[in-house]
């Protein structure tokens, strides 16, 4: 059984029968009842899964079925926010796919709508078998790919006294309190202390290791762990790099609790929370808004 969250057009045949009784449904019901009877052996966490603008992907992907149907004639739209099949949708005995529904109509009418060249939408629309949110996603993912690699480069660069300050700025954003750089000589191993009250009551300590090639190794991780004192039993290590399995090994086991951040979670975590990086432009996508019309 798949267990992947169906493409756009894979749900041309399961939302025809949903509607193969005729009935008016409100969109939302049809969706539900398309995901209760077709896709409820799905895990919950693809079922939770999101776009990059926040809408479940799965009813995106019904959403964007729903609408590639009405433009093919199959369903129609007969109350506000209500959805029903049509003539030619209960005539359809077969399984109908992309091609099926661009074919129906000359393509160029089909995409009609879409604003660009007809022959890239078909093109990216076929190979992919993804729908425009899909199309943007996908883009958007490979920008921050990009993004994050360029940036792991860059730290792996800079001077390893500022990627401390790099890695306390970090947790700083994300809510973790006022930091305290120690001082450079003599640290003990400890690049920084976050308090996590303002009385400094619960307090972690931060070690960053800027590595370019060599993994964390257990004896780093030791070395931590002794250069902690006896006022706090957290620990942070960042690195740009990998840690051994004797490094996890060795976090894992302590009785200090020890949070190890490799380079790919660095910068997933300065990419979510805005450091080091910075707002290009922004896009608006915007959606019927379903409810505005119910308000009638």
């Amino acid at each position: 059984m798949n267990q992947e969250i169906p493409k756009f057009h894979e749900t041309f045949n399961p939302i025809l029968d949903i509607l193969s009784d005729g009935e008016i449904i409100h969109t939302r019901e049809m969706q539900n009842r398309v995901i209760e009877k077709y896709y409820s052996h799905l895990p919950k966490e693809l079922l939770q899964e999101k776009t990059k603008s926040g809408e479940i992907l799965i009813n995106n992907r019904i959403a964007w079925g729903k609408s590639y149907l009405k433009k093919g004639g199959y369903i129609h739209y007969p109350v506000r926010g209500n959805v029903q099949i049509t003539e030619k949708g209960l005539a359809q005995k077969t399984k109908l796919n992309l091609k099926d529904l661009e074919e129906d109509d000359n393509p160029s009418n089909f995409y009609k709508t879409e604003k660009g060249n007809v022959k890239q939408v078909l093109a990216l629309t076929e190979m992919a078998g993804a729908s425009p949110q899909d199309l943007i996603d996908e883009g958007f993912s490979k920008l921050e790919k990009e993004v994050k690699g360029e940036l792991l480069e860059r730290l792996k660069t800079i001077d390893p006294y500022y990627f401390e300050k790099v890695v306390l700025k970090l947790l700083n954003r994300m809510g973790y309190g006022d930091f305290i750089e120690t001082a450079k000589t003599a640290d003990g191993g400890i690049d920084g202390i976050i308090n996590e009250d303002k009385l400094g009551l619960d307090k972690i300590y931060i070690q960053a290791k800027r590595f370019t090639e060599n993994k964390v190794r257990e004896k780093d991780i030791r070395n931590f762990i002794g250069a902690m004192s006896g006022d706090t039993n957290k620990g942070v290590f960042v690195t740009t790099s990998l840690f051994d399995k004797g490094a996890v090994e060795k976090a894992k086991n302590a009785h200090h609790k020890i949070i190890l951040i490799d380079g790919d979670q660095l910068v997933s975590l300065m990419h979510e929370f805005s450091v080091g990086v910075q707002i290009r432009q922004v896009y608006d996508v915007k959606q019927l808004d379903e409810d505005f019309f119910m308000e009638q």
